[in-house]
């Protein structure tokens, strides 16, 4: 408990959203490392420099989460043609993310935030003894900015609506 309220202190001092809040367009999205459903560890730092979509479900397996990330699954291609890099989040422990994967052939990644300290400092709960991740999603461009910030996520249109936003974006050179 210790660590977690001083990871949202000095996430809060740092410019970040309070406990539970989203962030906004511009914030800087906070330093994380997360294990994957293979048990290998993927980090922030592994992502800088690159646009990437985090998506946090509530639960691996169930109906909405499943629409949601077969949708981004089925437009991967899309995405990977405007080098976004897609990676889901939840309180899963890694074997439910693999069996979760395994089921829908996901080709990217999901991680466990079974601490739920990333999930608190994004606004994807509230406290660290919330059950299950809010559906939320942000769009963090190669700077550690947030580009959007989704904090009404439709399963079934969410893919589509990223990509329109993307398609939106001035291209750099």
């Amino acid at each position: 408990m210790r660590t977690v309220i001083t990871l949202i202190a000095l996430l809060t001092a740092a410019g970040f959203a309070g406990a539970g809040e989203m962030l906004k367009a511009g914030d800087a999205f906070p330093a994380w490392s997360l294990v994957d459903q293979a048990g290998v560890v993927l980090s922030s730092k592994d992502l800088a420099g690159k646009t990437y979509l985090l998506w946090y479900y509530p639960k691996a397996l169930s109906p909405g989460c499943t629409s949601e990330g077969c949708a981004l699954r089925d437009n991967f291609r899309d995405f990977e043609k405007l080098g976004v890099t897609i990676v889901g989040v939840s309180f899963d422990d890694p074997k439910s993310n693999a069996k979760f994967v395994a089921k829908n052939n996901f080709p990217f990644r999901l991680l466990s935030d079974q601490k739920r300290e990333l999930a608190v400092a994004v606004g994807a709960a509230d406290s660290p003894s919330r059950m299950w991740a809010r559906r939320i999603s942000y769009l963090i461009g190669p700077d550690g900015k947030v580009v959007k910030a989704y904090s009404d996520v439709s399963p079934a249109r969410h893919a589509k609506e990223v990509l329109a936003d993307l398609a939106a974006l001035p291209r750099q050179s």
